[in-house]
């Protein structure tokens, strides 16, 4: 099969405003050595997307084509390679080198793994962030089977990602989320899930709700970090992946409370993978997927790469779900 000389790309030149972000025609990537070319199929858009075209990823060098997340095919590298249907995810894409939110895309060759075939482009596409940043944080922790897991923000693409590979690991896990409707849905799918309840009555309704304290506690939002101190067993291990607001990076916490609980404090930072070490993280993640151990995220909604500018900005007003582009290049 013949490729084309050029591709669309969405690109930004300047930081600061997603008014940069345009999208343009170039040619298609120069494979380095150890490289594949892999015609993207979906790529998904990530809250770390945006900001980094607003500029809050210093070490972002341009012009650049953003976006992490991928799902797609082979058409070029190691003979053995083409063909492969694949998904990745990982630095340096959309940091320091070109990345996803294109219709093709240049990456390692050890940087893609095999996409399920019980995924759709779009629903591997959507799995690079969510379940890097929850296979990471779960293994970190130490999650095994029987132990109380609390995810804050259960609701969103990474809350369900850490519910889901934390009860693949055998965890009583409960969701926490901020409104009844999503307590609901959570039920739905088989979880425990309570209504968050005043920062100080958090304690008492994870005991209520499951028993115990949590021994382990994933806060995917960084509002609940203090509070959930108050919640966690002896020895328990507090996760954190952002903060509440990113123009004030400093948290107050029960430091008394938290050293007498033997408490640790583990910040999980995805954007430091490379993507090899995505690769094994998300064939990892496969596997589960394969075997129904690991649910998988749901069917994004899809917009094309020429609403790709509106689509950050909906993102970015809070659009409610998942978005991924749904390249049209299948030809």
């Amino acid at each position: 099969m013949a490729l084309p000389t050029g591709m669309r790309a969405l690109s930004f030149d300047a930081k600061g405003s997603l008014n940069a972000l345009k999208l343009i025609e170039r040619p298609l990537p120069r494979l380095q050595s150890g490289e594949v070319l892999v015609k993207v199929r979906a790529a998904a858009l990530n809250h770390s997307d945006a900001k980094n075209v607003l500029g809050l990823f210093p070490y972002t060098t341009l012009p650049r084509v953003p976006g992490r997340d991928f799902a797609g095919e082979i058409v070029d590298g190691p003979k053995h390679m083409i063909g492969r249907e694949v998904f990745g995810t990982g630095r340096p894409l959309g940091f320091e080198a070109d990345g996803s939110h294109a219709e093709y895309l240049a990456v390692a060759a050890d940087g893609v793994t095999d996409k399920p075939a019980s995924l759709s482009f779009a629903q591997a596409a959507s799995c690079g962030v969510p379940y890097t940043t929850a296979h990471q944080g779960i293994a970190r922790a130490g999650v095994s089977a029987g132990g109380h897991v609390l995810v804050i923000g259960a609701g969103g693409g990474v809350g369900r990602a850490v519910m889901a590979v934390a009860r693949a690991r055998g965890a009583h896990v409960l969701g926490a989320v901020r409104r009844a409707d999503q307590v609901e849905v959570l039920r739905a799918r088989g979880y425990d899930a309570l209504l968050l309840p005043q920062p100080d009555r958090l304690a008492e309704a994870v005991k209520d709700a499951c028993g115990a304290l949590a021994d382990v506690i994933f806060d995917t939002t960084g509002a609940w970090l203090a509070p959930s101190v108050g919640a966690l067993a002896r020895f328990g291990k507090l996760v954190v992946i952002t903060t509440p607001d990113p123009k004030d990076q400093h948290v107050r916490l029960p430091v008394l409370d938290f050293y007498r609980r033997a408490g640790t404090l583990i910040g999980v930072n995805n954007s430091i993978d490379d993507t090899r070490a995505s690769a094994a993280m998300l064939a990892e993640c496969a596997a589960g997927f394969a075997s129904g151990a690991i649910a998988p995220p749901d069917e994004p909604e899809t917009r094309s790469l020429e609403q790709g500018p509106a689509a950050y900005a909906d993102l970015l007003a809070g659009a409610a779900g998942k978005i991924a582009f749904q390249m049209d290049n299948a030809s």
